[in-house]
């Protein structure tokens, strides 16, 4: 798997086209990512990444992410790992074969380090007082 930088290098490029640069986490998916914390959002990136992209030729292949509704699938649109395609073109991972065990790894990593990197993004840029808990 490819280092910490190297991810952050791919997911740069990735997020620096003018169609991945319109995904950010918001509202209730930014509240999701926050409530929720890193290992879960790994862990559901691993289950949708198992179920809709790992297939060989995954069913609705190109039309398979939803754009919004949860942060793993803004992470795919925003790191081009949202299809086969986009996996091959930005990632080099072959279209027409399953995905192994260190594809998927490196895929979920992605879209941790990508969910990671937007919510410490947007706390630099908060009021300190304001990244108190809400329950006060």
């Amino acid at each position: 798997m490819p280092d910490r930088a190297e991810i952050d290098e791919r997911i740069d490029r990735a997020s620096a086209r003018p169609f991945g640069r319109r995904f950010h986490l918001r509202g209730r998916e930014r509240a999701t990512a926050e409530l929720r914390g890193p290992q879960t959002m790994r862990a559901h990136a691993a289950e949708i990444i198992a179920e809709r992209l790992a297939p060989a030729e995954p069913r609705n292949d190109g039309r398979q992410t939803p754009y919004r509704n949860h942060p793993v699938f803004v992470a795919q649109h925003a790191t081009a790992t949202c299809c086969r395609s986009c996996l091959e073109t930005w990632h080099g991972i072959a279209k027409g074969q399953r995905l192994d065990r260190a594809e998927r790894s490196y895929v979920v990593e992605v879209i941790g380090r990508w969910i990671d990197r937007e919510l410490a993004t947007s706390l630099e840029g908060r009021d300190p007082g304001s990244s108190t808990s809400r329950r006060s």
